[in-house]
């Protein structure tokens, strides 16, 4: 499982690598073949799938023919927080005619599994898992070790999405084709690159003793000086931290990603990528998906954090999504543990630096 989270994150700026992650996570889930799509509001998929489905994944990016399958537009639009059987979400009738299915089901495919990762950027990625139809449907312990993934997938799509699954041949191009505030750093934390787009930022992210990096905001910094630590010993750290607009900028969310392998060559032996988006709702990824996006939230988690930052109280909350007070405080132990906050109040005041959230209808 390490190699493979190591191989996600050198995928995000070798683009050849992606289908060593794709063939990896396909021998974890028994899975027949797989495919990473970049979705985006102008203009058709991008990606790459496995070679024994080449073929009909260069008829798919063509043109419109995307637009007019069912699965398609239903994972688009549904936008799972985790990997689904996406049979679950189709009736047979449709699955009968989705002109994508009909075409695989020559091939001998069958069932889908699919997760979508909506990016701040605007962009949209997903996942998606096939078997062969002898081979039936996914298992529960399948579909959880590619939910495992997801967190890795995630992070390293954003880059991906970014660079346009082209390939960053030097730490200077690379960081200018992000277009996006970016720097790398070595694993104690020292400054050995930076782009314009970053410098621009000089009263948001400040120089500190020893080539270091440091966060104008109080708590972000705490979080972010937390995640550098955290990163460089291999911890789970949080590595999507939210700022308050600084000296008249607009708040923006840092991530920090692990610069393995090729890609840690790329950047000159540096072992970290901080990166600074905006946040930008579009028609594909609506501004209620962001904090999926950000900060990999269930959801229900996401549900929950959106109520409480739109000031209804954990028991208002519970109450609109039918659940417990004692299930409610479980989601919020989880969403704690996903963005470094350690209390509700801390929760709040930084969600809040996002965007104006307005409770979210209970389901």
């Amino acid at each position: 499982m390490i190699d493979l989270i190591e191989t996600i994150y050198e995928a995000a700026f070798v683009p050849e690598r992606w289908n060593s992650v794709l063939r990896k996570a396909s021998d974890l889930s028994n899975s027949a073949s797989a495919q990473v799509f970049f979705f985006s509001d102008d203009g058709p998929p991008r990606g790459t799938t496995l070679d024994n489905l080449r073929p009909l994944f260069d008829e798919f990016v063509k043109g419109d023919f995307w637009k007019f399958c069912d699965s398609v537009q239903k994972m688009c639009g549904l936008q799972p927080a985790s990997f689904v059987r996406v049979d679950d979400f189709m009736s047979p009738d449709e699955i009968e005619r989705d002109p994508a299915r009909i075409m695989l089901r020559q091939f001998g495919i069958g069932a889908h599994l699919c997760t979508a990762i909506p990016m701040p950027t605007g962009e949209l990625a997903t996942f998606v898992f096939q078997k062969w139809i002898r081979d039936g449907g996914f298992v529960q312990g399948e579909v959880d070790g590619l939910d495992v993934l997801r967190p890795h997938l995630a992070r390293a799509s954003l880059v991906a999405g970014r660079l346009r699954v082209e390939r960053a041949a030097a730490a200077t191009s690379a960081l200018d084709l992000l277009g996006l505030p970016a720097a790398v750093l070595s694993a104690n934390g020292r400054v050995m690159a930076t782009n314009t787009h970053l410098d621009r930022l000089d009263t948001a992210f400040l120089p500190v003793a020893y080539g270091g990096l440091a966060i104008a905001d109080r708590d972000a910094n705490r979080l972010f000086q937390l995640a550098v630590t955290g990163m460089s010993r291999a911890d789970n750290a949080v590595g999507s931290i939210p700022v308050p607009g600084i000296g008249g900028e607009a708040p923006f969310v840092v991530h920090l990603l692990p610069l393995r392998r090729s890609a840690h060559d790329i950047f000159g032996n540096a072992d970290i990528l901080v990166m600074a988006t905006p946040v930008k709702p579009s028609a594909l990824v609506p501004s209620a998906s962001l904090l999926n996006a950000l900060f990999d939230l269930t959801p229900a988690e996401a549900r929950l954090a959106a109520d409480l930052a739109a000031g209804l109280t954990l028991a208002e909350t519970a109450a609109r999504g039918g659940i417990t007070v004692k299930s409610a405080r479980t989601y919020l132990e989880r969403v704690f543990q996903k963005t470094g906050a350690h209390q509700q109040s801390q929760l709040v005041a930084m969600l809040k630096t996002l965007q104006p959230l307005a409770p979210q209808p209970p389901r």
